[in-house]
């Protein structure tokens, strides 16, 4: 199970989503050709979920600026190995792998977009 996958496991997306996250994350053996089926999405409550667990964190966790923050209220390694490894499955630029801050600011911003694009309800704002 990838990393992002886990994340999508950790906020209740169906095994569905968790399967075509790995699938997408997966190197293709031969060229993708057919597009998979678009399905009707059931949402996802990601804000009240990481509200709540920020909540009842006793540590002060911002996941709305931090990718940091956001892998610690999951439960996950938040380690900058781990973000790394999250990185190289989403597809990071090269130039940003090289600054852990600026991978840091793509990595949370696409991790909040690959949410919302799989039924997860994420304001505009983040996006």
């Amino acid at each position: 199970m990838g990393m992002f996958s886990n994340i999508l496991a950790k906020l209740g997306f169906g095994s569905d989503k968790v399967e075509a996250a790995e699938q997408a994350a997966a190197p293709a053996a031969a060229p993708a050709a057919v597009a998979p089926e678009v399905t009707a999405i059931s949402q996802v409550d990601v804000v009240a979920q990481l509200e709540a667990l920020a909540k009842a964190n006793a540590e002060k966790l911002n996941w709305k600026v931090s990718i940091v923050d956001l892998m610690k209220l999951l439960g996950l390694d938040s380690s900058l190995g781990a973000r790394k490894e999250l990185a190289t499955e989403l597809g990071c630029p090269a130039e940003k792998m090289a600054d852990s801050a600026q991978m840091n600011m793509w990595l949370h911003k696409t991790v909040l977009q690959k949410l919302a694009a799989n039924g997860g309800n994420i304001p505009a704002d983040l996006l």
